[in-house]
């Protein structure tokens, strides 16, 4: 196990994903997955304590049908989130995280910083988008 000084922030003055930005970004992905299972859980416990919807009022019922189906959206939501950094951490583990996986080239930084889960530079996503964009209606 690593130890990071709690100051620590990868720098482009480095090896790119030496053991040490390897160790950072592995520690924030699973602050992230913890922080989302215990918001989920939080979520879940809420849920379970209301039980059946007993408002007698058809908007009051409506509103607390709307209020569970957003949570249940934003539920499905982290659970993605929670694969996608799962997927993250395994590529942590094997070598090849941090590097794009359309041209192998290492993703910036930055980007990681922003979003540790991503899989692809700007570019190759800046790419993918454009022809999402152009192919969306075929």
């Amino acid at each position: 196990m690593l130890t990071l000084s709690p100051d620590y922030r990868p720098s482009n003055d480095e090896e790119f994903m030496n053991p040490l930005q390897r160790e950072y970004f592995r520690r924030k992905l699973c602050q992230w997955r913890t922080e989302l299972l215990r918001e989920a859980g939080m979520t879940l416990a809420s849920l379970s304590n209301e039980g059946a919807i007993q408002e007698p009022d058809l908007t009051d019922r409506a509103a607390v049908e709307t209020d569970r189906a957003f949570e249940f959206r934003t539920r499905d939501r982290a659970r993605k989130l929670i694969i996608k950094i799962d997927m993250a951490l395994s590529r942590i583990e094997d070598g090849t995280y941090g590097y794009c996986e359309d041209t192998g080239v290492p993703i910036s930084l930055q980007r990681l910083e922003a979003r540790p889960i991503a899989t692809l530079s700007i570019e190759a996503q800046e790419r993918h988008e454009r022809h999402e964009r152009t192919h969306r209606d075929e």
